[in-house]
């Protein structure tokens, strides 16, 4: 059954781990419709980020998607009222957050979103958050309206670099020095005083499974693994 909270003054319903909502919080987002090169880079930003940040983005297809699915610890805000699977293409990845995460919505029921609903949910994914990354953006998109919640609530922007004539509006933001561009993802990472380990990776769990085995347990046992979200961190 869905709860309901007063946060930052706005009225939320969950479902989840609410103690999420007050841990340390980064927003990625970007297009539905992202590059390889975007899908691979928000993924590891994800993964490394989660050491330290819970993830927070809007549960879109896309970089939403990619962001909530590599995240150790992440929250899904939603557009929809929070008893409705939205979008229904990322069924099971919901089901995922609901379980282990946590998603959080201003809408009771099963409330269907309207346009305006998603540039209203992308303030709460800003606002919740410390910082904001868009890791690719067309111009006049969803997430340049990200970008003016941010401004708006005095998030510092991260981007990632693109070539010219990819993701303009968030290669935009970086020629007008309006979001810093993250041109190394380890320096980044180090900068926010996350620790790398030597020989760190990120497998899939089935993957991790055939290559150990039973072993694989063991190792969590050991403190030497985290098995969270169908992902093997090492």
């Amino acid at each position: 059954m869905p709860k309901n909270i007063t946060y930052q003054d706005y009225n939320l319903f969950y479902k989840g781990d609410i103690n999420l909502l007050y841990t340390p919080k980064v927003a990625i987002v970007g297009t539905r419709r992202p590059s390889k090169y975007t899908k691979e880079m928000t993924a590891l930003l994800s993964a490394k980020l989660s050491k330290k940040y819970t993830i927070v983005s809007g549960g879109a297809y896309g970089v939403d998607a990619v962001s909530h699915k590599n995240a150790r610890k992440t929250i899904m805000v939603s557009p929809a009222g929070i008893d409705t699977i939205y979008p229904k293409i990322n069924k099971n990845l919901i089901e995922n957050i609901i379980d282990n995460n946590l998603m959080i919505s201003e809408y009771e029921g099963s409330y269907m979103p309207k346009a305006y609903n998603f540039i209203y949910r992308n303030r709460i994914v800003v606002n919740i958050s410390d910082f904001v990354i868009i890791t690719e953006a067309d111009e006049n998109s969803g997430s340049m309206r990200s970008f003016e919640w941010a401004q708006k609530y005095n998030k510092k922007v991260f981007v990632l670099p693109h070539r010219i004539n990819e993701s303009k509006g968030s290669n935009y933001l970086a020629r007008t020095n309006q979001a810093e561009v993250i041109w190394d993802i380890e320096e980044f990472i180090l900068s926010l005083g996350i620790e790398e380990k030597e020989n760190n990776k990120i497998m899939d769990f089935n993957e991790a499974l055939l290559e150990y085995g039973d072993k694989l347990y063991e190792m969590e046992l050991e403190g030497n693994v985290e098995i969270k979200n169908n992902r093997v961190y090492f």
